[in-house]
């Protein structure tokens, strides 16, 4: 009996271990298999499809895993067209800088530290003769040469020699690229000057022709002028002698323009000849105010000069005595006020100095920067007559010299221009 009972318990124990047990395979399968949905869904986001979901469960601890991932997939996705849209803007940014620098008259090209080129315009291609992408790797020294002997990324608005194009006129320039990495990049612009150097040679030509021409007729007027002062036409009245005086000032200002302008196309075309010799500054300068007091003297100026030690300097005393009138010129046309002129010498380590001080309007600091450029008249804004070749010519008689004018000045206070001149 007891054994049936004991066989009996048994059995039951096995029947149940084999339910438990079938029930819990059930529950595996069904975890591998949501793992194997897991997995796959994985991998498909994985791969890109951003469109896979997990289908709902009704088991809960499932469903919020389930959830989790698919909200996640969501995200991805969203921020998939986010990135899609980003980079169809940068593309689309991208595109129109490279149109608008395709476009440009001038060429670009950027280039290593070995000089070959890493890019470069359709611009740059067509002069260098190479289509395309044939360009790039070559060594830019293979299609130009500088007419300086200066390192690539020391350029500057040099003149450069395009061997495909030799008829025309460059300029190069080179600036240094940063990047984020070590390697020295630069960007070289190539300009295309031709036009613009024919017109300023033709303009230059135009201007010596024209006033070559001029100043006949006006010295001739200038020596009949003399010869009526003289009397050698007659004896004439005050009122007439007055009338012959002016014109003669206006004829000696107009000669004086003329003289500039030829002056400076010379300048350009043969360089200014030295004819050195020893000066005493102190009875030069003299000289020079003496003849140049009565046009002072009819604005209500005086000019002043206090000699002190003497100083000699070796120059051209024709083309200094051109450069210390033309600034005491300037100096009584700035000088707005009663006050006076003061000229003065002095010295600086190598260098004589002749100052010329007026007390008038002054300069502007972005004139300051502009004064010695061909062409540019301060004198223009205040309805004065004027070249704007003055103080250009006079920089370039003391570069000549081997020295420099400076300029100093405080408006409506004082201006002070100094010509520096080796000893």
């Amino acid at each position: 009996m007891i054994s049936y009972i004991i066989n009996s318990g048994l059995i039951l124990v096995f029947i149940l271990l084999f339910f438990i047990t079938r029930k819990t395979n059930k529950r595996w399968s069904k975890i591998n298999d949501y793992l194997g949905t897991v997995t796959n869904t994985v991998n498909s986001v994985r791969y890109g499809n951003l469109t896979t979901k997990i289908e709902k469960l009704e088991h809960p601890t499932y469903q919020n895993v389930t959830d989790s991932i698919n909200r996640m997939v969501e995200t991805l996705n969203d921020r998939e067209k986010m990135i899609i849209e980003y980079q169809a803007e940068l593309m689309r940014q991208n595109r129109l800088l490279e149109s608008v620098i395709n476009s440009l008259s001038d060429g670009i090209l950027i280039i290593n530290e070995q000089c070959d080129i890493l890019r470069a315009t359709p611009k740059v291609s067509t002069w260098f003769g190479l289509k395309g992408k044939d360009i790039i790797g070559k060594n830019i020294f293979e299609f130009i040469q500088l007419a300086e002997d200066l390192s690539i990324d020391k350029l500057n608005c040099n003149d450069v020699f395009i061997k495909h194009t030799p008829t025309n006129n460059f300029i190069i320039s080179t600036q240094k690229l940063k990047t984020d990495d070590k390697k020295q990049r630069f960007v070289l612009l190539i300009k295309d000057v031709t036009n613009e150097r024919e017109i300023e040679t033709l303009k230059e030509d135009f201007v010596a022709t024209l006033t070559h021409d001029l100043k006949v007729p006006i010295v001739a007027e200038a020596n009949i002028v003399e010869f009526l002062l003289e009397g050698k036409f007659g004896e004439i009245t005050e009122k007439q002698k007055v009338a012959l005086l002016n014109m003669q000032s206006s004829n000696k200002e107009l000669i004086d323009l003329v003289q500039i302008l030829l002056e400076t196309y010379k300048i350009k075309e043969r360089g200014i000849k030295l004819v050195k010799e020893t000066i005493v500054l102190n009875p030069f300068i003299e000289t020079i105010i003496s003849e140049m007091r009565p046009i002072a003297n009819k604005s209500g100026i005086e000019i002043n000069f206090k000699p002190e030690r003497a100083l000699t300097v070796n120059a051209d005393p024709i083309q200094l005595n051109r450069v210390i009138k033309n600034l005491i010129s300037n100096a009584i046309s700035h000088s707005n006020t009663k006050e006076c002129i003061d000229v003065k010498t002095g010295e600086l380590p190598g260098y004589i100095t002749i100052s010329i001080i007026d007390y008038g309007q002054g300069i502007s600091k972005d004139e300051i920067k502009m004064i010695f450029n061909k062409y540019y008249s301060a004198v223009k804004k205040f309805r004065k007559i004027g070249t704007g070749l003055g103080l250009y010519l006079s920089q370039q008689i003391a570069v000549s010299h081997g020295g420099e004018i400076t300029v100093e000045s405080e408006e409506n206070v004082r201006t002070e221009f100094c010509i520096k001149l080796p000893l």
